[in-house]
């Protein structure tokens, strides 16, 4: 694993030029399809990168379109219960750039946004995305800046949705062991149970 790509020339010579129509796809804010993609979708992926380059992924989820889209150029994201370890929004306090991939079950394509984001956690705001009698502390802002369907190979070659390549749940190991051998640290029984409990 000696031979590396050195820099973006390199990289652009080994690739070739991108179509015209990948090219193309990319735009400055929501289009139709575009809503109707996140009015869809019940999970995406937060990427996020703190000042000095260190990067972090965050699974985000809940009833589809929970993505609030603002306008065409603003989307809000309730931040639900977790961990409080904060690491996308400590990232954001000091680089507010931002990536999201959204998934819809049963879909092959997925749609990427790219744009900035800001932590809000005004009263009104957040009271609007109320659940089960629970609030969220606080929620992100995002401004959009770039936005594009991806083609569905990755979820093809994956076969993601077909229950048929679901491995069996207690093939692997709870969360439970893992965190117990990981941490050394006594773990609640973590079940489906515990966590509709903590959802909200």
């Amino acid at each position: 694993m000696d031979k590396k790509i050195a820099d973006a020339a390199e990289l652009r010579t080994l690739y070739g030029k991108p179509t015209e129509r990948s090219a193309a796809k990319t735009l400055a804010k929501l289009d139709k399809h575009c809503r109707a993609f996140i009015k869809l979708s019940p999970f995406c992926v937060l990427g996020t990168a703190a000042a000095g380059g260190s990067a972090d992924c965050s699974p985000r989820g809940d009833a589809p379109g929970f993505v609030q889209i603002v306008d065409d150029e603003t989307l809000f994201l309730p931040d639900r219960l977790g961990n409080n370890r904060v690491d996308s929004m400590s990232n954001i306090l000091e680089n507010p750039n931002v990536a999201l991939i959204f998934l819809v079950p049963g879909m092959n394509e997925t749609l990427r946004v790219n744009g900035r984001a800001a932590i809000c956690t005004d009263d009104a705001v957040l009271q609007a995305h109320e659940v089960n009698g629970k609030i969220p502390q606080s929620g992100l802002i995002i401004k959009v800046d770039e936005a594009f369907l991806h083609c569905a190979k990755a979820l093809m070659r994956s076969h993601l949705w077909d229950e048929a390549r679901h491995i069996e749940r207690k093939s692997f190991p709870s969360l439970r062991t893992i965190l117990g051998d990981q941490t050394g640290l006594p773990s609640p029984e973590v079940n489906d149970a515990y966590y509709r409990n903590r959802l909200y």
